[in-house]
């Protein structure tokens, strides 16, 4: 999750566009108050000054006091209501805008005209200004011109105070009008590009902190993850631990059994041999056949067991690569249309290994790529070495067999989990194992249809060190 530039802006404008709402919202309600205040202010001026203003006759009750409250209730009405119905809209402002205008143009007409009325025209614009639209301080200017303008032509005394007036006295006062427009739309530009940047800084921190929160979740979920494989793992070899422990006890306990029987079978089967009279009947050698068999079996499934409960160290020295993938290529069984390659660079530097665990190693990986090739099929087991020299050492086994299903490559190094019909499940556990006991990892790649890869890694570093 990266920071960017077009979620910033996005982020950015979203946030600058609420600050602005919230703005036009506060203003709205503002001038909501304004109205209030101005309607009561105008029927006050109405009451104590317009008589003087306008007659100068002793105070009495005069027209303008009516006009003062049903022309500022007119003007008021409208901008209230959309002030409380709908606050922070582009048309509350205009109106706004355009009420404040008219009360401006309606307290002038109460004073007669007086010089200083004519204040709350800029004032208003000011108080206008705090929404930060220029185009609402247009929209106001506009309505106070058009008024001075028309008024000076049909109504001067309303506007100036006398009964003629030259037509072109409104230019004065578009002139101080726009004069005004230009500072306060600079000051609304001013403020709105700090506006920005102030959205912008906040974008900046949200944005952070979610790509922090963002990554801290992946890192929990991993560390789940990761925990929940512990347990898992810890489970199983919990298990498997006590169920080895009793497998070796059992097995060592059958091992000496098994291997009288077997000298007693072979002594039988020398014996029976020399028998004239038995040879004849080929169902006891078909039984003594099957029983030597049987026990070879039971013989293999002892070691292996064996051999996955033993604990003994590595015994490291200088152990050529070459010459024992040769060695092991020849103790494999082959296979008819199976062709096993030694493809080991002559020149590769001499790695630290135990042998004899590393003949294990490599006996049980190209039996397993040769046995992967469909009986009556052509096929090809390619044995790949590389490393030395401060480098990581990487032996591949490659086959070009069927390939192995994602639901059991997952399963694969597990104990006593085999798709073979006859098979203790304890091979690549042990290899797995043994490769662990070296300091390195064993992986596999594979897709079905386009064969497998074993892949030992081996550090260099590790390997010196436990040398």
């Amino acid at each position: 999750m990266q920071m960017t530039a077009p979620r910033l802006h996005e982020r950015t404008a979203r946030l600058f566009a609420a600050q602005l709402q919230g703005i036009w919202q506060r203003v709205d309600g503002l001038f909501a108050w304004l109205m209030v205040g101005q309607w009561v202010f105008a029927v006050g001026v109405a009451w104590t000054f317009s008589p003087y203003a306008w007659e100068g006759k002793v105070h009495a009750v005069h027209v303008h006091v009516q006009t003062a409250i049903l022309a500022g209730a007119v003007i008021s009405s409208l901008p209230i209501m959309l002030a409380y119905w709908r606050p922070g809209a582009a048309l509350t402002r205009h109106v706004v805008g355009l009420s404040q205008m008219l009360w401006s143009a309606l307290l002038i007409h109460l004073t007669a005209g007086r010089i200083e009325t004519h204040f709350h025209i800029f004032a208003s614009l000011a108080f206008l200004a705090f929404y930060r639209d220029p185009w609402v301080l247009l929209s106001a200017s506009v309505t106070i011109i058009l008024d001075r303008f028309a008024r000076g032509l049909l109504w001067p005394e309303s506007v100036y105070g006398v009964v003629e007036a030259e037509w072109w006295r409104f230019l004065e006062l578009a002139f101080w009008v726009v004069l005004t427009d230009s500072v306060l739309i600079a000051g609304c530009r001013v403020a709105r590009r700090e506006a920005w940047e102030t959205a912008e800084r906040r974008a900046e921190a949200e944005l952070a902190h979610e790509q922090k929160v963002h990554s801290q979740e992946q890192a929990l979920v991993r560390a789940e993850q990761e925990l929940r494989e512990f347990q898992q793992q810890f489970s199983r070899m919990e298990k498997l631990a006590s169920v080895g422990q009793l497998a070796a006890s059992i097995s060592h306990e059958l091992r000496n059994p098994l291997a009288a029987a077997r000298t007693a079978l072979s002594c039988v089967l020398l014996r029976v041999s020399n028998l004239q009279g038995a040879l004849t009947d080929s169902r006891i050698l078909h039984c003594l056949d099957v029983t030597e068999r049987e026990l070879a079996v039971c013989a293999r499934i002892i070691s292996d067991v064996l051999d996955f409960a033993r604990e003994r160290p590595p015994q490291l020295a200088p152990c050529a690569l070459r010459p024992l993938v040769d060695e092991v290529v020849g103790v494999v069984p082959q296979r008819a249309g199976v062709r096993v390659h030694n493809t080991v660079p002559d020149s590769l530097p001499v790695p630290l290994l135990d042998r004899e665990l590393f003949r294990m190693v490599l006996v049980n990986l190209v039996q397993n790529a040769v046995e992967a090739v469909p009986p009556g099929g052509n096929g090809n087991v390619r044995i790949h070495a590389e490393g030395g020299d401060a480098l990581p050492w990487r032996i591949r086994v490659v086959d070009d067999g069927p390939g192995i299903p994602e639901e059991v490559l997952s399963k694969i190094f597990e104990p006593l989990f085999t798709t073979k019909t006859q098979g203790t499940g304890l091979g690549l556990a042990i290899v797995s194992a043994l490769v662990h006991k070296h300091g390195g990892t064993l992986s596999v790649n594979s897709q079905v249809g386009q064969g497998t890869e074993f892949l030992i890694e081996l550090p260099a570093e590790a390997l010196a060190r436990t040398a």
